[in-house]
Formats: structure tokens, C-alpha cells, sequence
């Protein structure tokens, strides 16, 4: 019912991609959402080369299905990770933290598909001139580094400014949200913070536990002053932060104070100082399952609200 341009194009079953989470989106969680029907990503983020070579081979070691890595721009180690991902002839490139324009050609001569994160409509429009395959346009709501635009706006005015396929990203987490992305006119989603509560996902317990139970404004944004917005889960860290913001603190003393939270937090489950990133989202989410059980609930829900939008006429049920 819900096979998109998205499938096609990544010869997968269901048109949802997990998202490139640093130090959470290992080869464990990528596997088992593509052998689940999705798109499983590992994130590169600013781990070494080989860190990366290592996440891609043990992948492949474990699952035939296709699957992804996710480039952060920014990375000191970028030119060498675009090295081995086509060395390695990974499927998919997810970018994020920059454009990739300068490694489109590269990523070209291995048939590699390059799917950028947009927070705009005008950067959409310059990133498909430059032959990118899909965009991935992620809504304000999304955790981690964050545009200013909500999904609900973004979404349709990137799909009616680009003509490739347009996936949604940003505060989906449920059969609703995907039939509402798709509603849009996006051709797929990607989710982070879902796949974060799943059984292979190898982030600390306390992680998963924290946005289990939070509520629906324990989401917050730090950095806005130093232009590089974060949402992430309330805690000790986020206070004294934002107190530091509110005082006009340099953006060198604030980075210094950001270095290695989030590595505390999904490694050591220090989730009092360390950066519990996780997206609005996380108000919805109130179970761990496996990444099989997440993608087919979401499928099955939202078979089962389309055909009760379907049977609607004139606002009752019919029958």
C-alpha cells in the first residue's frame, strides 16, 4: 500500500529510513531495521576513518540488505570517510552539517545514492540542481542539530519546490505521523528517536529510559546564541546551559561545556550532565521493541487510519 518512488530507489520494503544518530546509529540498530524493511544507517559522525570502515564491514558481515551511512559534513575526518564509503560501495549517503556538493561526482562514479538533510526550501532547490537522488527534509521538532521551521510547514513547500523524492523527518514517530508525512506529499520518513527505544539500538539503558518517560515539553533547545541549535531532553546540563545563554556566555566557553556530553550520555547513561538529544517526539514514545515491531506497527497503524479516513462520508462512518 505504502511502496513510494522511496522503495524503488533504495530497493527497500517500507519507505522509512532511521535516522544518522551519532554514537547511537551503529551497524547493530542499521541491521536490524534494514533486515526489518527499512533503511538502516550507520552514522559516521566525527569518529575516525576506520572506526567508520569497521561499523561498514561488520554490517555487511551480518546483512545483505541494503543500507547507509551518514555523513556529518563537518567532520575533521569527512575526505577520508568519503574515501571509504566508496571504497566500500556503500548503497546510501545521508549528509548532514553542510553540502555536499563537492563530493556529488565522487559518490556518482560509484553509483552511490546521495541523499542530503535540508532544513530549507532554498537549500533543497540548490541541492537537487547539483544531482542529489532525494532530500530529506527535517522539520524543527527533530532531536540533535535543528533548522527553525516545523515539518508541518517545511515538508509541502519542499515538495512542490523539487521534483526528486522528498522524505520527512522531525517529530514521527507513529502510524499517524507517517500517514501524515505522506499526506504532505513526502515519499518516506526518517526517525531517530523511535529507533533510539529499540531492543538492537546499543545506546545506555538510562538513554532510553529518560525519553520513556518524559513528557510532552521535556524537549528543549540549547545553543540558539551560538547558531547551532540542539534539541535535547531537560537535565542538569540543559540548565546550566541555557543559564550560561541567558548570561551571554562565548561561544567558546559553551562549546567547551557541550564537548563529550552526548557520549555521556549514550555510553555511560549519564543522563543528569550528559546531552540526552532526543526529538519532540519523545513525549509518544512509552515502550522498547524490537526495530521489526516498531516498522510493522507503524505500517499496520497506519493501514488502519487510512481506510478509516477512507470510509468516512460526510463527516460520519460509514456503516
Amino acid at each position: 500500500m505504502f511502496t513510494t518512488r522511496i522503495c524503488k530507489l533504495l530497493n527497500i520494503k517500507y519507505p522509512i529510513i532511521q535516522g544518522g544518530m551519532a554514537w547511537v546509529a551503529t551497524h547493530e540498530l542499521a541491521v536490524a531495521v534494514s533486515e526489518a524493511g527499512g533503511l538502516g544507517i550507520i552514522a559516521a559522525g566525527a569518529s575516525p576513518p576506520e572506526v567508520v570502515r569497521e561499523e561498514i564491514r561488520n554490517f555487511k558481515r551480518k546483512s545483505n540488505k541494503p543500507f547507509g551511512v551518514n555523513l556529518m559534513l563537518m567532520s575533521p575526518f569527512a575526505e577520508d570517510i568519503v574515501g571509504i564509503i566508496c571504497e566500500e560501495r556503500v548503497p546510501v549517503v545521508t549528509t548532514g552539517a553542510g553540502n555536499p556538493g563537492k563530493y556529488i561526482n565522487k559518490f556518482k562514479e560509484y553509483n552511490i545514492k546521495v541523499i542530503p538533510v535540508v532544513p530549507t526550501v532554498s537549500l533543497a532547490k540548490r541541492l537537487e540542481r547539483i544531482g542529489v537522488d532525494a532530500i530529506i527534509a527535517e522539520g524543527t521538532e527533530a532531536g540533535g542539530h535543528i533548522g527553525e521551521m516545523t515539518t508541518m510547514a517545511l515538508i509541502p513547500q519542499i515538495v512542490d519546490a523539487v521534483d526528486i523524492p522528498v522524505i520527512a523527518a522531525g517529530g514521527i514517530g507513529d502510524g499517524r505521523g507517517f500517514l501524515a508525512a505522506l499526506s504532505l506529499g513526502a515519499e518516506g520518513v526518517q526517525m531517530g528517536t523511535r529507533f533510539v527505544c529499540s531492543i538492537e539500538c546499543m545506546a545506555h539503558i538510562n538513554y532510553k529510559e529518560r525519553i520513556i518517560k518524559s513528557k510532552d515539553r521535556d524537549a528543549v533547545v540549547i545553543g540558539r546564541s551560538t547558531g547551532r541549535p540542539i534539541r535535547t531532553l531537560k537535565n542538569e546540563f540543559t540548565r546550566e546551559y541555557l543559564e550560561l545563554e541567558r548570561k551571554g556566555t562565548s561561544f567558546e566557553e559553551l562549546e567547551r561545556l557541550g564537548a563529550g556530553r552526548l557520549k555521556l550520555a549514550v555510553k555511560d547513561g549519564d543522563i543528569a550532565t550528559g546531552s540526552v538529544m532526543a526529538g519532540q517526539i519523545a513525549g509518544l514514545i512509552d515502550d522498547i521493541k524490537t526495530c521489526k515491531e516498531i516498522i510493522e506497527d507503524i505500517i499496520s497503524s497506519a493501514e488502519l487510519q487510512l481506510k478509516y479516513i477512507t470510509s468516512m462520508k460526510g463527516g460520519e462512518l460509514d456503516g
